[in-house]
């Protein structure tokens, strides 16, 4: 948490600013110089209000609190550079809310993995009215996330999030599994070279 700096200067000296009759009166000096110390944070931070509102240079405690005002999903328990990107990514996610796209990297932000995402429906265009539908007759959407080391706590996260970045029609499924750790290749043989 922000608060006071020791030995933090002051922007905007008081003591500059007063009259010429105050120039040399030392009583006066070190009273306004008190009041210096103590308004240096706050005219620190406003002149660097701007760094405040970029996800990337803000403090973490400001980061996560700016998660909150934009609707950023996250839920405190991701680390710093998945919060930084789903703060600075969710006016965008806003946009494509209810959109495969948007729903994968809803899950790819919160998680840092791409999940599998299957779903009943499908586009295609015809020259000829009255062709065939494309897609399901039922609705159905299905969100399989691999993970490294799953718990109980991540298919909770991974539902309460597709929930809220499906389509509003949309029923759903989701499914939590521990990733196949990666099989090693095996040395290819080498010839003799003559």
């Amino acid at each position: 948490m922000r608060g006071s700096i020791d030995g933090l200067g002051s922007s905007a000296p008081i003591g500059m600013m007063l009259p010429a009759v105050f120039a040399d009166d030392d009583l006066a000096q070190r009273f306004v110089a008190g009041l210096d110390e103590v308004l240096a944070p706050i005219l620190n931070v406003l002149d660097c209000m701007d760094t405040y509102f970029r996800p990337s240079l803000a403090p973490l405690d400001f980061a996560q609190w700016l998660g909150g005002w934009v609707g950023a999903e996250t839920d405190g328990s991701e680390p710093e550079p998945l919060l930084r990107a789903a703060v600075a990514a969710a006016a965008y996610l806003h946009r494509v809310r209810g959109t495969r796209r948007g729903l994968a990297e809803a899950v790819r932000l919160a998680f840092g993995v791409e999940p599998e995402i299957s779903e009943s429906g499908a586009a295609t265009w015809s020259a000829r009215p009255l062709g065939p539908v494309p897609g399901e007759a039922r609705p159905r959407l299905h969100v399989h996330l691999r993970l490294p080391d799953p718990t109980p706590a991540d298919r909770y996260r991974l539902d309460s999030l597709v929930a809220a970045a499906r389509p509003a029609h949309m029923p759903y499924t989701v499914q939590v599994t521990a990733a196949r750790p990666a099989v090693p290749a095996e040395p290819a043989e080498r010839t003799p070279e003559r």
